[in-house]
């Protein structure tokens, strides 16, 4: 019973439904402006998002890769320009997890498994995923869940939905947290949330066609994992907690038939993205297997998917050499892929040629000034030549107009720490713990900054405005991990 809440409350990915065969041009879906606003305004939930987001940060398998984090929200995006009834941003990240999942919780947050990445045959199905995802916030399911059990407050859900976040990242941990919050409610609970993921279903399959996705990649994903899961001893976790019956299937076929077919391509990045994850974050034979898989691949994107991930493999092997070479005939052909680009940079610095990663990095951000990920890597190349001015002087906007990324504020350490910059260093690493909901660490640090900030009036008065403002903080997250 535990285990199905888990999956069900947290809105876990699209093969926890069972809804019945609606039509989709007919269900009516609520008015979103007044639904659950009774208990939970759009405030709150960005509120408990924010808090949410830190727990995840300080303990799940974040990935802090900044050109998948920039290929995953710019997919994201796309999703988002065309759905309904957005109330909220959207944050989408990746999970490193071997478990097939991904879920949404309050303010917009989206968490992809990378497992589920590496699963789908295309980026239609990935998008799919997403779009569902993106269904059950607009549609503010969970808030309109906590109206349903009798308007309990948010700072009781709070604790729950907390426990059921820390159990993605720790089963053990969060598991023995949700016993003590779950109580008697677990089955009304689970019966209120099944009745909404058919407007999930809907609502994410219209925005998938809207956005120019094939509307039928959503029942091919789940054909594709039933099919897998029939002959295997032991089907995946997702599939054991909530089985995929065939009703399930019939219901999104349904909706699918109200759609033209599509024959959409995936992207490069889609490709780039599977290849990345393989190699840097997954091991040697799910490396050799994608090569292989890309072999096969009979179009132009294929060859340079293929080429990528062997260059891709052979930099994670050491051999910057045949990387490099491997690399060069793609990023001559192609000078603004943030992802050739990203590579050459690495391949660069390990090989002593700060100066060309800073040209060439300088030269992209003229073409495209607003992508995080050459930001990063601009800031990144100049901590290794040495340029630490030069560093604070682009993450400190980086950090104003990205305040929620953690690779910007652990770059700003580094670039502090080079310039023997005491006070601000302990001052950017205060931010870094805090994104990690660690308050008490962050104060304690800002504190001890001001003892190294030797009679600057104006930074020590900035410090003592950025301890109470955490003070505040702490304060008022702190009603949310009551048990």
């Amino acid at each position: 019973m535990l285990r199905k809440a888990i999956a069900i409350i947290v809105s876990t990915s699209l093969l926890l439904q069972n809804a019945s065969i609606v039509y989709a041009d007919n269900i009516k879906l609520p008015d979103m402006g007044t639904a659950a606003a009774t208990t939970l305004s759009i405030g709150q939930e960005k509120e408990m998002g924010d808090y949410y987001m830190r727990l995840l940060r300080g303990s799940a398998p974040i990935i802090n890769d900044p050109v998948l984090n920039q290929y995953i929200n710019d997919l994201g995006k796309k999703l988002v320009s065309k759905s309904e009834s957005v109330q909220t941003p959207f944050h989408f990240y990746i999970m490193k997890s071997n478990v097939l999942n991904a879920f949404a919780f309050f303010g917009g947050n989206v968490v992809i498994h990378s497992r589920l990445i590496m699963d789908t045959n295309n980026e239609s199905q990935l998008a799919s995923v997403m779009a569902h995802e993106i269904g059950h916030v607009t549609q503010r399911h969970l808030a309109r869940a906590m109206e349903a059990q009798n308007n309990n407050s948010p700072y009781v859900w709070g604790a729950t939905l907390g426990s059921l976040l820390l159990t993605l990242a720790n089963p053990e941990a969060g598991m023995a947290a949700m016993t003590t919050t779950m109580a008697s409610s677990t089955q009304s609970m689970i019966s209120f949330t099944q009745s909404n993921e058919q407007e999930a279903d809907r609502v994410g399959l219209r925005t998938l066609a809207k956005a120019g996705f094939d509307p039928y990649a959503s029942s091919e994903f789940l054909q594709k994992l039933a099919d897998e899961s029939r002959f295997s001893s032991k089907p995946p976790e997702i599939l054991m907690t909530h089985p995929l019956p065939n009703s399930r299937l019939s219901d999104i076929r349904n909706r699918s038939l109200q759609y033209s077919k599509k024959n959409v391509s995936s992207s490069l990045n889609y490709y780039l993205a599977k290849a990345r994850i393989a190699i840097l974050m997954g091991n040697s034979n799910t490396a050799k297997l994608l090569i292989n898989d890309y072999r096969k691949l009979n179009n132009d994107q294929g060859k340079k998917a293929l080429s990528y991930a062997i260059a891709l493999n052979y930099y994670n092997n050491q051999d910057a050499v045949r990387a490099k070479n491997e690399l060069q005939p793609l990023l001559d052909n192609d000078p603004d892929n943030i992802w050739y680009i990203d590579l050459m940079t690495d391949i660069d610095l390990n090989s002593n040629y700060s100066s060309n990663a800073i040209t060439r990095l300088q030269s992209a951000l003229k073409r495209s000034p607003d992508s995080t990920a050459l930001q990063l890597n601009l800031a990144n190349a100049y901590i290794k030549a040495g340029k630490y001015q030069q560093a604070v002087s682009l993450l400190h906007r980086y950090t104003f107009d990205h305040n929620d990324d953690t690779n910007g504020w652990d770059l700003l350490v580094t670039a502090y720490g080079g310039l023997k910059s005491r006070a601000q260093e302990m001052s950017a690493k205060a931010e870094l713990v805090a994104l990690e909901g660690q308050y008490s660490d962050a104060i304690q640090l800002l504190t001890n900054a001001k003892t190294q900030a030797k009679g600057n009036q104006i930074l020590i008065s900035k410090i003592d405005a950025r301890i109470n403002q955490l003070k505040q903080l702490q304060k008022r997250y702190a009603v949310y991990s009551r048990k």
